[in-house]
């Protein structure tokens, strides 16, 4: 059975945690980012493969899911008086999409790899900021860690139908899982829910 400690190649840097637990506000803003943007994976992949019905139904819900989640943050935000700042987008993503493949065969089966990493990660970084934030903000992240575990395995089980080769499927998601690793653990001088570690020291 794949879990999170399986999937990630590497875990979140302490450090990364210290500073997210004092930063909480704008992390929190990062974060209604993030759930946007996993709505919109969701409905990019829904219209990229209209044919795969079983992947449509699937990801038409978990889009759903991540937009409630999103109308939580943005609750969450209200409740605690943090204001909504632009920010520039981190590596992270784009570090992890330009290793993608980019035609298939190929890209289907990495966009769910990816996906599922994204996923696994969130669903880490949330289980190790639950217990050091204080509430309501704990019991949040608790509650979401759970439904991103529900999340990876989801992707796990679309790639799996994509590619029935456990081999390949396996080589795939490690060298995919590699980078995405080395974007999580390397230090980063933006911080963002899924950076890498403080280039600088918490509270600089």
């Amino acid at each position: 059975m794949t879990t999170v400690e399986t999937i990630l190649l590497a875990p979140t840097p302490a450090p990364w945690v210290d500073h997210a637990s004092g930063h909480w506000r704008e992390l929190l803003v990062d974060h209604g980012n993030c759930e946007k943007k996993a709505a919109s994976t969701a409905l990019a992949l829904m219209f990229a493969y209209p044919e795969d019905r079983r992947l449509s139904g699937a990801l038409s819900r978990l889009a759903r899911e991540e937009l409630r989640h999103f109308e939580q943050v943005q609750r969450m935000m209200d409740s605690l008086e943090v204001p909504y700042i632009r920010q520039k987008p981190g590596r992270y993503g784009a570090g992890l999409r330009a290793i993608t493949r980019t035609s298939d065969p190929g890209r289907k089966l990495d966009l769910l790899l990816v996906g599922a990493l994204i996923e696994a990660r969130s669903c880490e970084r949330f289980r190790l900021l639950a217990p050091k934030l204080a509430a309501p903000l704990s019991d949040f992240y608790s509650t979401l860690a759970t439904s991103e575990a529900r999340h990876f395995e989801l992707y796990l089980d679309l790639a799996e139908r994509v590619e029935k080769d456990v081999a390949v499927r396996e080589r795939r998601l490690r060298e995919l899982a590699e980078c995405e690793a080395g974007l999580a653990t390397s230090p980063d001088p933006a911080f963002r829910f899924h950076s890498g570690a403080p280039s600088k020291p918490p509270g600089d």
